[in-house]
């Protein structure tokens, strides 16, 4: 069976709906996918509506949470989670929060870099209720400041970078637990792009239960 275990959609960074997903993985010959925004699940209810339209096509709720540890963006993914419990909800909407409040600083920071670029002309690339790095960095392409996405974060939006805004996020070990809260399974997603390896080590003694091992930028 081939599965594709971390899809985001239009409810975070991506540019497919739910809908849009599903129908695009099963054009593939995928057996099924997992839902994995960031930090939000609000996309989960329609993929699965979707599927269920669908014999032997199966949609596995997921999340991928951002967390900061030892000064470094670590990235857990939850798979069979509970999408629908109130502690995993609220701690979503406490992210989506932090999150608006990290674009909006980003675009401040932007402008006072001498470039021109407003809240609502980042919202043109988002469909719900969600501000996050990619959609400042299509505003940036768009308006002609950048050639590129890679161009966009290297020069602007990566941590060091004179934009870049660390957001408030939950802690590498409360990540884990709530996911295991809500029981899912904790998945340190693409390690190998991990500055600092020990921190796979880390994880492991706060009780991951796997590795992502295929990443687009994982060599192999």
């Amino acid at each position: 069976m081939i599965f594709d275990l971390h899809v985001h959609t239009t409810y975070s960074d991506g540019l497919l709906s739910p809908k849009e997903v599903v129908d695009l993985a099963r054009r593939k010959g995928l057996n099924g996918i997992a839902i994995t925004d960031h930090d939000t699940v609000e996309g989960i209810n329609s993929a699965l509506k979707v599927s269920k339209g669908f014999k032997d096509f199966y949609l596995i709720p997921g999340i991928e949470f951002g967390t900061i540890f030892e000064d470094e963006e670590v990235h857990l993914l939850g798979y069979f989670i509970d999408y629908t419990s109130k502690r995993l909800l609220e701690a979503t909407e406490l992210l989506k929060k932090n999150r608006i409040k990290r674009g909006i600083k980003i675009i401040e920071k932007i402008n006072s870099l001498g470039m021109k670029l407003s809240i609502d002309e980042v919202k043109k690339f988002t469909k719900e209720d969600y501000i996050g790095r990619p959609h400042i960095g299509r505003a940036l392409l768009q308006k002609g400041y950048v050639e590129s996405m890679e161009e966009a974060f290297e020069k602007f939006l990566n941590k060091g970078k004179p934009a870049y805004v660390q957001r408030e996020t939950l802690t590498l070990k409360e990540t884990i637990d709530l996911i295991h809260e809500v029981n899912g399974i904790a998945i340190l997603a693409h390690p190998g792009l991990l500055r600092d390896k020990d921190i796979v080590n880390r994880c492991i003694q706060l009780g991951i239960d796997g590795l992502e091992a295929i990443h687009s930028k994982h060599k192999e």
